[in-house]
């Protein structure tokens, strides 16, 4: 039996972004207050602008747009008091770039999505560079990364990384964080054709 057949335990709360939906999270505060409410739970909008350096009319504002696609939804535990706590609909946020063909407007947002992707892969690399020296050195072998080339046809890639994506999974799900030296961490997974160009 998986962890998911497991009785009491729910399963992972998944969602395939509509065009709606993709377009709304291409930007940058949005995208920044989603992580975070995945990352370290609910929060007020004041919360959350103190987190990320920015004013409470902001996230506010943005916590709303997220709300109008479901992307966010208020903590029903939490309702009732002077202050509204949100938390993330979903876990994880999946498509696939071909969903999105026929509708210039959401490609345009997944490609502004995936740069930022990027853009956050960079930030975290480079403060990584300069705080490294103050981690253990059992974290300082362990952070990293590395790349390595393959040739395969689309369909061994979309196996490999489903492969890749269900030992994540697996981790993050057997993940308990009351386990001593156990830290939050971001893993990047990405893969691109070595010589670029139309095929």
């Amino acid at each position: 039996m998986g962890r998911d057949d497991e009785p009491g335990r729910p399963a992972p709360r998944e969602v395939r972004l509509d065009h709606r939906q993709v377009r709304v999270l291409a930007h940058p505060l949005r995208m920044r207050l989603l992580g975070a409410l995945r990352t370290r739970g609910p929060a007020t909008a004041t919360t959350l602008a103190e987190l990320l350096a920015t004013n409470t009319g902001a996230t506010s504002y943005h916590l709303r747009q997220l709300a109008e696609v479901g992307l966010v939804v208020e903590d029903p535990d939490r309702v009732g008091g002077r202050q509204r706590w949100w938390r993330a609909a979903h876990d994880v946020t999946s498509w696939e770039p071909t969903d999105f063909d026929d509708d210039p407007d959401a490609r345009a947002a997944v490609r502004w999505i995936h740069g930022d992707q990027v853009r956050l892969l960079v930030e975290h690399a480079e403060r990584w560079f300069d705080a490294e020296q103050d981690w253990s050195p059992a974290w300082r072998d362990a952070f990293g990364m590395g790349d390595i080339f393959l040739t395969v046809p689309p369909a061994r890639l979309e196996a490999l990384m489903a492969e890749v994506w269900q030992v994540l999974e697996r981790y993050r799900d057997e993940a308990d964080p009351a386990e001593p030296g156990a830290e939050q961490v971001h893993v990047f997974v990405a893969a691109y054709p070595l010589w670029q160009g139309k095929r």
